[in-house]
């Protein structure tokens, strides 16, 4: 019996594209696939016929043998090349689940691929500082765990005087191919982890991992304004990369003491201040800490306590700011403590006087005593 032109049989025109033939052929292969018909001889044929016109329109050269000179073009014992059972429908199929399953290499194409390549892990290093350090910023040196190639087997795992060999299980790709049902799933070789290599005689050094840990100095540079939580990225001084691949990045994590005097809010700084009972009634002129030395400024007569004085550009110039935040102090009346008899005769003198004098000294006294009043009435 003649056979089918294999264009016939996927429904295609013969100008059809690569992506047209592929997509014709999945759905036939879904359709006619023997897991899914297991009872119907027909469809078995069918699959067949299918899978053989695939793999010769699929190959170029194959199909350039098929336009030019038709059956007679192509060899019929190529028929099944595509590696046994449900082989051509894998190579249609191995774009989809190569990406799903982590397979490399161009769907099917992938058994054909070498050993996977794999970036390394990023690391991260806590690296705790003041609040002046962040301010002005620094130079500093950290020691983090880091691979390097191991002394003994030189980086390749193997006891001195012996080898690795190719990975009997995967044949030295470092991936295998593994049947379910009609979908061909391509996965890392359990055997040798994707390296494509095994070594019968590990390095006891190393135990096979080619690499030992070892704690290297690496210089950091912690820039001016930096903040709690910021991170600060070293390239490529993460751990080594697997099978030739790039090796990861460190991240340097930054965590601010807490100030015995400064608290941070963004690039503005706040502080409380203690005063006496006799300055804040009379005024005058304090100094203020700053993280650039003291800065002074004037609190008017009769200041009370939880005022709030602003002092500009005395705060901290962030990273990403183009000028320094504000410095808030938070003024704080001190009630004086073990006083002496002079000082408390004094002080009811004070009351006193104080007293006669009425609201004019304590507005806010005779305002909060209206209230209770009210309240009451």
């Amino acid at each position: 019996m003649a056979k089918r032109d294999f264009y016939e049989i996927l429904g295609l025109a013969k100008n059809a594209s690569d992506e047209d033939i592929k997509k014709a052929y999945r759905k036939l292969a879904m359709k006619y696939h023997p897991d899914r018909n297991p009872d119907s001889k027909g469809a078995e044929e069918k699959f067949k016929e299918a899978k053989e016109a695939y793999e010769m329109l699929s190959d170029p050269q194959k199909r350039e043998a098929y336009d030019r000179y038709g059956h007679a073009g192509v060899d019929p014992n190529m028929g099944g090349g595509g590696g046994g059972g449900a082989g051509g429908f894998a190579d249609a199929f191995g774009d989809i689940f190569g990406d799903i399953f982590g397979g490399g290499g161009g769907g099917g194409r992938g058994r054909n691929a070498g050993p996977q390549v794999y970036r390394g892990a990023d690391l991260r290093y806590n690296l705790e500082i003041t609040l002046e350090q962040a301010a002005h910023g620094f130079d500093t040196t950290i020691r983090v765990p880091s691979w390097d190639e191991c002394d003994t087997c030189h980086g390749s795992g193997a006891k001195p005087g012996t080898s690795p060999i190719t990975c009997t299980t995967c044949g030295g790709h470092g991936q295998v191919r593994m049947q379910q049902g009609f979908f061909s799933i391509q996965q890392t070789c359990p055997k040798c982890h994707g390296s494509g290599k095994i070594t019968p005689e590990p390095c006891v050094t190393c135990a096979g991992a080619g690499r030992i840990k070892r704690n290297k100095t690496l210089e950091v540079k912690i820039p001016e304004g930096i903040d709690d939580g910021m991170r600060i990225r070293s390239s490529g001084n993460g751990e080594p990369g697997m099978n030739g691949g790039p090796p990861g990045d460190l991240y340097v994590e930054i965590h601010i003491k807490a100030h015995e005097v400064f608290q941070r809010d963004g690039d503005d700084l706040h502080c409380e201040m203690p005063i006496s009972f006799a300055k804040a009634a009379l005024g005058g002129e304090i100094e203020a800490p700053t993280l650039n030395g003291k800065a002074s400024f004037t609190i008017p007569e009769g200041t009370q306590s939880g005022k709030t004085f602003r002092l500009r550009s005395k705060g901290i110039k962030g990273v990403r700011s183009g000028y320094a935040g504000d410095l808030f102090c938070h003024v704080v009346v001190e009630t004086p403590v073990k006083l002496t008899e002079r000082q408390k005769d004094l002080l009811r003198e004070f009351e006193t006087l104080t007293a006669e004098g009425g609201a004019k000294h304590s507005p806010q006294t005779k305002t909060w005593k209206d209230k209770v009043k009210e309240f009451f009435e």
